[in-house]
Parts: C-alpha cells; sequence; structure tokens
C-alpha cells in the first residue's frame, strides 16, 4: 500500500502553503500543505511523520496505530541527550526524553521552493533546536546547547523510517569498504559492496556523507546524506514482531540514520553546541 496513514487529511490541493494543527490518535499534528510537498509533525518529539513532495509516492513510513503513551513508530523521531539505552538509569526511556516531550514551534515560514520550522525542547540546563527546511529535498538539523556551568556527555540520533516497496528488494550504495559494528552478532564489520537487508539487521558504520537508496520496485533512488554525522546506522527488524505493528508493516521501511555514539559518550562543554543533520533528495 503506497499510501500513508496521514495521507487522508489532504485530500484537497490548495493553491498556497497552509499549516494546520489536527487531532490524530490523541496527538496534537501539523499539517502542512505546499505546492511543493505535504508534511506532518507531532507535536510531541517535534517528529516528522509524513513527507512526501508533490506527485511523488511518500519518502518517510510511520505505523498505522500509535501509543497513546510512548513514543512514535516512524517518520524521524529526534533521540536525545542519549541514544540508545541510557548506560545507568535502567528505568529511563530508550533514546532519550525528546520523543516524548511537547516541544515548542518557535516559527514557520513559508517561500516559493518550501517551508521552514524551527522547533525547541528545553530541558533542565540543556536546549535542543530543530530546524527543518522541506520541498522538493528535506534536511533537518539538531543543535544541542549545553547551559550548565560544567561539562557533560550525551548522544543524539536521528532516527529515519524510509519508506520502500519491499525491503528484500532494495539495497544501499556508499557504504563499501566502511567499518562498523554489527550490534546483533556483537562483532566489528566492514561493508563490501551494496548494503542489502536479508532478515534482522542492526549495523552502526563509521561513515560520513551520502548514501544511495535504490528502490526498483518504486523504480526510486533516495540520496540519503548524514553530512558530518560520524556515523550512519542501518536498522531492520526482519521477522521479529514489533509492539503495535500488524501484517506487512515491516516490509514497507528501512531505517537508515545520522548517529552519534550510543549512550553518553559525546563530550560537551558549558556553552559549545553540538550539531546533526539528516538530508534525502531523489537520486
Amino acid at each position: 500500500m503506497d499510501e500513508h496513514p496521514l495521507q487522508r487529511f489532504f485530500s484537497a490541493r490548495r493553491p498556497r502553503a497552509t499549516f494546520e494543527w489536527e487531532r490524530y490518535q490523541a496527538h496534537e499534528v501539523l499539517l502542512i500543505d505546499h505546492p511543493r510537498c505535504q508534511a506532518a509533525f507531532s507535536r510531541q518529539g517535534a517528529q516528522l511523520v509524513h513527507f512526501q513532495p508533490r506527485d511523488q509516492k511518500p519518502w518517510l513510513w510511520c505505523a498505522t496505530h500509535w501509543p497513546a503513551v510512548g513514543a512514535i513508530r516512524g517518520g524521524v523521531p529526534v533521540c536525545w541527550p542519549w541514544h540508545g539505552r541510557h548506560p545507568e538509569e535502567s528505568g529511563w526511556p530508550a533514546h532519550g526524553w525528546a520523543r516524548l516531550l511537547n516541544w515548542k514551534l518557535l516559527d514557520s515560514q513559508t517561500e516559493e521552493h518550501g517551508v521552514r520550522l524551527h522547533w525547541r525542547l528545553q530541558l533542565w540546563d540543556w536546549q535542543a533546536d530543530l530546524h527543518a527546511e522541506l520541498g522538493d529535498t528535506l534536511r533537518l538539523d539538531l543543535s544541542t546547547r549545553h547551559q550548565d556551568s560544567e561539562p557533560c556527555h550525551f548522544s543524539q540520533a536521528l532516527h529515519a523510517y524510509w519508506r520502500i516497496s519491499d525491503v528484500n528488494e532494495v539495497a544501499l550504495q556508499g557504504l563499501d569498504g566502511a567499518p562498523g559494528y554489527d550490534q546483533l552478532r556483537r562483532q566489528t564489520c566492514r561493508q563490501s559492496g551494496e548494503l542489502r537487508v536479508q532478515g534482522a539487521c542492526e549495523q552502526v558504520f563509521e561513515h560520513e556523507g551520502r548514501v544511495r537508496l535504490q528502490d526498483p520496485g518504486w523504480q526510486r533512488g533516495l540520496n540519503i546524506d548524514v553530512d558530518d554525522s560520524p556515523k550512519t546506522a542501518v536498522w531492520h527488524p526482519g521477522k521479529r514482531p514489533l509492539l503495535g505493528l500488524g501484517g506487512n508493516e515491516v516490509q514497507g521501511f528501512v531505517r537508515v540514520e545520522a548517529a552519534g555514539s550510543h549512550g553518553l559518550r559525546q563530550g560537551l562543554q558549558p556553552g559549545e553546541q553540538a550539531r546533526l543533520s539528516l538530508q534525502a533528495s531523489l537520486a
């Protein structure tokens, strides 16, 4: 099925850009309809849950059913201020607080070529800002500012669920020769040639810049660029059941993400900023 769960909100085309808030499965969702693209953000997590340039299939996958409490699976969750499990507090949520809290929308602008948005989350002595530029292409920039008087450690990631025709048919190009770590097998690895997802996959590569997601089923290629992120991570659950997903939903996505280190491994001095970006365009 090509249709996105939020597609029903975009039944009519509008000649000018619009920003409208709607309720969807107990969540506040900002719907964006622009002559160049359609998109949607959840206020919870400032999570981009839908993006579709005009006259194209959706670029992002999102689960059909959203939990009343907890993280939304799909789109581009912001993992912050830690990525993965917290190394010391086992009861704290995986991937941090950011995807569970409501962010403030500070600014939204329309331009001829698309829209710009600025989201912010203040948490204790931390400030996270998410800037989005959406049109024919997608760009997300996450910045973290530490405002305490002492150094600290954190990590962050932009988990992007890319919508595809069939996970068994797609290939990732651009990782050839990249060293990495296979978290399922708990061993180092080095990619040879293009990467095809055969069953469960959870690999983190020391790789900066662009990879290409080739999807012959949809006759589409996406250039996914993690810019200066130190790591590119690829994930898919394989046949493992995921809570809240049914049928063949897992066949319709692969996660390729911009990631820092897991846990709390990145150092940040008082007043210092750390940045992470994710970009995508048609190949």
